[in-house]
């Protein structure tokens, strides 16, 4: 479990969650509830086989998200251009906010890893820094 967020624009997502044993879990997500804005767009990654693969390598000039491992774990990487902070990410029931002016990356993926990502907007390109040297210009 996360304790503490050392990072700007980033904190801690906690959805009601439901133990069913023997019939599962139940977690739910609630735009404006425990999701603090509308979502407008979700999508999720899997098939991660390669545990050498790193995902994201950017940061948002805008957009707000939160992510989850629904399944398995991976270590999520935050920077803020001065605090960095590594976190575990292997409980479902907790996201992490990641706000604009934030660098993520995703790595060390079991092979059953599941993320899901809930977005406040739709996709635009223009909001994306992909290299980290413009990151740190534009948080400047």
């Amino acid at each position: 479990m996360i304790k503490k967020i050392k990072v700007k624009n980033s904190g801690i997502i906690k959805l009601q969650s439901y133990d069913d044993f023997p019939d599962g879990n139940l977690t739910i997500a609630e735009s404006r509830k425990n999701i603090p804005f509308d979502i407008k767009r979700v999508y999720f990654i899997n098939n991660l086989f390669n545990n050498k693969s790193i995902r994201g390598k950017h940061a948002h000039k805008k957009l707000k998200q939160i992510i989850f491992c629904i399944n398995g774990h991976f270590t999520l990487n935050l920077d803020d251009g001065k605090n960095k902070q590594k976190i575990l990410m292997n409980n479902p029931s907790y996201g992490i906010y990641l706000g604009s002016k934030l660098w993520h990356t995703m790595n060390k993926f079991s092979s059953n890893c599941v993320i899901l990502v809930l977005a406040e907007d739709y996709y635009t390109e223009k909001d994306y820094l992909r290299n980290y040297n413009d990151f740190l210009k534009y948080i400047k």
